[in-house]
């Protein structure tokens, strides 16, 4: 009998380790599964997101003004040459400085003379991808827009007639120009080799592009909740959409004192409008808004969180996002990320 009920006993044993076993594997796999669900569906939720986003294009280049390396070197010898202004001081280089993100790190620029603008230098980073120059979008090209800081009176105060005769007077520039354009030197032709060197300063390989390729590494998880709150609760998209993160559009963001698109179009709709930045390079080109009143990112992302200014005129979508303190920190991080790294340009030898 004590045998057979230690045998009993023995089996119960066995049934219940067999029972516990069991139910150890069919909660592992219980586990194995949510893991397996909760992943797919971050991984949902990444697919969304990377949707709302699009890689830069390539270069858009005018027919009438394809690219070539000596284009673009004369074009660089042009940005450099102090020749290009009308006390023979200031160079396309002296606002839009490689080392200051191509912009001047000033709020707004000093132009002939020591004349004070009211505007800030916008970069030139990307801006071959602009469909239009300027804040205020005077310029519809690169080769318009490169005419137009040197015949400013505010800005380099060049007479377009005199610069072609100084030019002419350089023998280097006029066997340059017969190579490149098969042609003797001229405004139009000065237009077009300044453009062609602009357009090669481009910013395409940042952490988010990286990361829209596929490489799951190349943002912190602080940049992706950033990347989650500029397509999400902060609406950035209404106006940084697209492959160059600008809707190409002008918007009044409630800051007073300049009437902006208004002078381009006399319409009063326009009033204190200015076109929306693209942002890669974002980082590099402090200080920010078309006065360069605010000095770094997270003083920007404040200002929109906040709803922006009084402006009569501001635009509907100006409203307070009610962002705290570790959202906006991700955004700005998020910003960070578009910034990569600023084309490296030497000085070139100038004739």
């Amino acid at each position: 009998m004590k045998k057979l009920k230690a045998i009993g006993i023995g089996a119960l044993v066995t049934v219940l380790l067999a029972g516990c076993n069991n139910a150890s594997v069919n909660n592992a796999a219980g586990e194995a599964t949510i893991k397996v669900e909760q992943a797919s569906k971050e991984d949902a939720e990444l697919q969304a997101l990377l949707a709302k986003f699009q890689p830069l294009d390539e270069m858009p280049v005018p027919a009438d003004n394809p690219m070539s390396d000596n284009k673009v070197e004369l074009g660089k010898k042009l940005y450099f040459d102090t020749r290009l202004s009308g006390n023979n001081k200031s160079s396309c280089m002296s606002c839009h400085v490689p080392g200051a993100g191509f912009g001047d790190n000033l709020p707004t620029f000093v132009g002939f003379e020591g004349f004070k603008g009211t505007r800030n230098s916008p970069t030139i980073i990307n801006a071959g991808y602009y469909t239009s120059n300027f804040w205020d979008g005077r310029a519809a090209s690169l080769e318009e827009q490169a005419l137009g800081p040197i015949q400013s009176q505010a800005e380099m105060n060049q007479n377009l007639d005199v610069l072609v005769k100084e030019l002419k007077a350089v023998p280097a520039y006029v066997d340059e120009f017969k190579t490149v354009f098969n042609d003797e030197i001229n405004a139009n032709n000065i237009a077009k080799a300044l453009a062609t060197f602009e357009r090669t300063i481009v910013i395409n390989d940042t952490k988010f592009d990286r990361f829209l390729k596929g490489d799951k590494g190349a943002l912190t998880e602080q940049q992706i909740e950033g990347m989650k709150l500029f397509a999400g609760k902060a609406n950035c998209m209404s106006c940084h959409a697209g492959p160059t993160l600008s809707d190409q559009n002008f918007h009044n963001i409630g800051i007073e004192g300049d009437d902006g698109r208004y002078g381009v179009t006399k319409q009063e709709a326009d009033k204190g409008k200015f076109r929306t930045p693209a942002l890669r390079g974002i980082a590099h080109t402090a200080p920010y808004m078309h006065d360069g009143s605010m000095k770094t990112l997270r003083e920007v992302i404040e200002y929109y969180n906040k709803g922006g200014g009084a402006h009569p005129n501001k635009d509907p979508l100006m409203q307070s996002i009610n962002l705290n303190d570790q959202e906006m920190d991700a955004l700005v991080a998020f910003l960070e990320a578009l910034s990569g790294e600023v084309p490296v340009v030497e000085s070139p030898k100038l004739p």
